[in-house]
């Protein structure tokens, strides 16, 4: 992309936005396509972008390929919307999301002890789980979790932090994988216990529609400290997971040199870091109908969804980069 100057963005590029950098995808109103936006400090309103040549930031994934070139010279631009009155979407939507299972040892313990776990002979793996969520089955903030009742009868949630990439990559070595990370975002890896049970691979069990809420946003890694952020998930409010991110088996260098081992890593990918201890199956009571599962991660956000059976499931997100 050519980001010549105009006169006119040259004049508006002087104007600053208090950063929050936390970067929203949202639709709004008046107008159905998609936009991106910067949050204010206070998370209340969201000021769209522009890049330097004064066209509109349509996706996030766009923003993270040209981020090098442009972060210092993005444009304000109009309206200044309230959050409240916008469609909040899913920030990186159109590819699967890579995730990594048994990542935290109380989890891996449970999970293994649960009958539900076919994948090894053992509580604790050897090297990273890696497997993927369906780009379909990524929804946004407050968007509904559909049970998919005819299939099946075990729904379970999984907060987690997810990471994004930012330069891409193969070949990556641990002592150079931060500079590989672009941000972070949250996303409840929604889970079918019974087929992922059945199937022995997870990807049927994790890719059903509106499995994978994501969001609220997403946060660039200057205003995050990985060392220090705490995961709560909520259960109709009540506190069901509770742990420091800093605590996977495996860290996020040595996710990131396994899974680019072989595989480029690309601008906006979303690697789903594993889920604490503390999900449905260790109680044998799964989701149901009406219930609301909130995650909340230090320096991000919450993430917010409710399960809703309404007869089928709504329209799936395309599978394409938006």
């Amino acid at each position: 992309m050519n980001f010549a100057y105009t006169n006119q963005a040259r004049r508006s590029s002087k104007t600053k936005i208090p950063s929050s950098g936390k970067y929203v995808s949202y639709r709004t109103k008046g107008n159905p396509r998609p936009i991106v936006g910067l949050l204010d400090p206070s998370s209340t309103t969201v000021t769209p972008l522009r890049f330097p040549d004064n066209s509109p930031v349509r996706s996030i994934h766009h923003l993270i390929e040209e981020w090098d070139k442009v972060h210092e010279t993005l444009i304000p631009g109009t309206p200044v919307e309230n959050v409240d009155d916008v469609v909040i979407l899913a920030p990186l939507r159109g590819r699967d999301v890579i995730c990594v299972g048994k990542n935290y040892k109380e989890h891996a313990e449970e999970f293994h002890s649960s009958g539900y776990d076919k994948s090894d002979t053992k509580a604790q793996p050897d090297f990273p789980v890696i497997f993927t969520k369906r780009a379909s089955s990524i929804i946004g903030n407050g968007s509904h979790i559909y049970p998919h009742p005819n299939i099946t009868n075990s729904v379970d949630y999984e907060g987690e932090l997810a990471i994004i990439i930012g330069r891409g990559g193969i070949g990556i070595k641990k002592e150079d994988a931060w500079a590989h990370v672009w941000g972070a975002t949250i996303v409840n890896d929604v889970t079918a216990r019974d087929r992922q049970r059945d199937h022995k691979q997870f990807y049927i069990g994790k890719s059903l529609d509106t499995f994978c809420p994501m969001g609220p946003w997403a946060v660039h890694a200057s205003n995050l400290d990985f060392k220090n952020m705490h995961l709560t998930t909520k259960l109709n409010g009540n506190v069901v997971q509770s742990q420091n991110t800093s605590e996977l088996i495996f860290d996020i260098p040595t996710l990131i040199e396994t899974i680019s081992m072989g595989t480029t890593l690309q601008p906006g990918d979303v690697i789903a870091t594993g889920t604490p201890a503390g999900v449905c199956l260790s109680t044998g009571v799964f989701l149901k109908d009406g219930d609301v599962v909130e995650i909340e991660i230090t320096g991000i956000g919450k993430l917010r969804n409710k399960v809703v059976d309404r007869g089928r499931a709504p329209d799936c997100a395309p599978v394409r980069q938006s």
